[in-house]
């Protein structure tokens, strides 16, 4: 029987972590878990319920009280805070700009780590994030860090936000995933990091299925 294992990506805003992941999920038939989506719910909640984000007390206490759900389906994961579906809501350009200072809490991001621990004990699973490697599946048989340059990062989330209807400058965008990049190495809790066993790709002139295929060939190998 082939060994279902842990695949753990990791990497900073825009390096294409999400669609990376859930393209190899379905290359080995494994489950996908964004847990970057996770931490978008809570913050929209929290903007919704006008919660100091920088409360962490606060924030903590909504998190216990609140139910997040990812659920595959043929659009792709959907995201359910408190049974109502959120997806396309927690990518609005204000919970892109306050997720960092959300997560930064270290009660709120404990709480968040036990519940991907759980999702991710019996393998066959495929979770990106930004401490994937370093705090959740910290025995994941396969750790990938992931990224490209900033102006590659901006232009991917730039292309997709048009898809979405958002309007933001490429120069915008530039600046605030500099900024993103500085807030999420530099934070106490969980700050992003390679994991010292994690392989490194630089995606800048990659395409997605290339990546895909370059860590479905790795995790293969760790099936054995």
């Amino acid at each position: 029987m082939t060994k279902r294992i842990q695949v753990a990506i990791d990497g900073p805003a825009a390096a294409g972590k999400s669609t990376i992941a859930k393209k190899t999920a379905e290359l080995l038939g494994y489950t996908y878990v964004d847990t970057g989506a996770m931490y978008r719910a809570i913050t929209y909640k929290a903007i919704r319920l006008n919660i100091d984000l920088q409360d962490g007390e606060k924030l903590t206490k909504l998190l216990h009280d609140t139910t997040i759900d990812l659920k595959p389906s043929p659009k792709g994961q959907l995201v359910f805070l408190d049974d109502v579906e959120v997806t396309e809501e927690i990518r609005s350009t204000e919970v892109t700009s306050s997720v960092s200072a959300v997560s930064a809490h270290a009660d709120l991001r404990e709480e968040m780590v036990k519940r991907q621990v759980k999702m991710g004990k019996d393998g066959g699973i495929v979770m990106d994030g930004r401490d994937i490697g370093t705090h959740v599946l910290t025995n994941a048989e396969l750790k990938i860090f992931m990224s490209a340059s900033v102006e590659e990062r901006a232009n991917r989330r730039y292309l997709d936000n048009q898809k979405r209807g958002i309007h933001t400058s490429l120069e915008e965008l530039i600046e605030e995933i500099a900024l993103r990049d500085k807030l999420d190495s530099e934070r106490e809790a969980s700050p992003l990091t390679q994991a010292a066993d994690a392989i490194y790709i630089d995606t800048t002139s990659l395409s997605i299925e290339e990546v895909s295929e370059q860590i479905m060939q790795l995790a293969k190998e760790r099936m054995v």
